[in-house]
């Protein structure tokens, strides 16, 4: 399994950029903290983000192509995102 963010899928160097700003720098790290979690403190550090972000976190997080998770489930990540709940 990769460690280094920048092996995962959906991951660019810009997202992971991002992600090292707020303090996850690993796989495990981002496991931790979660999607939702890890949206919120980038979307939060101030970095201009977008809904793809969240959908790409998670589908590193699961091993999937973000545009392949389907609209129940992004619509989820997205509640969970206004309702600062753990992702699905």
């Amino acid at each position: 399994m990769a460690t280094d963010l920048i092996e995962l899928k959906n991951l660019g160097k810009t997202s992971v950029q991002w992600l090292n700003a707020v303090g996850i720098k690993t796989l495990e790290q981002l496991h931790d903290v979660g999607s939702v979690a890890a949206y919120c403190k980038v979307r939060d550090r101030g970095f201009k983000v977008s809904k793809v972000l969240l959908y790409a976190l998670e589908g590193a997080l699961i091993g999937a192509h973000w545009n392949d998770l389907d609209s129940d489930y992004k619509a989820r990540l997205l509640e969970a995102v206004e309702n600062s709940l753990p992702p699905p």
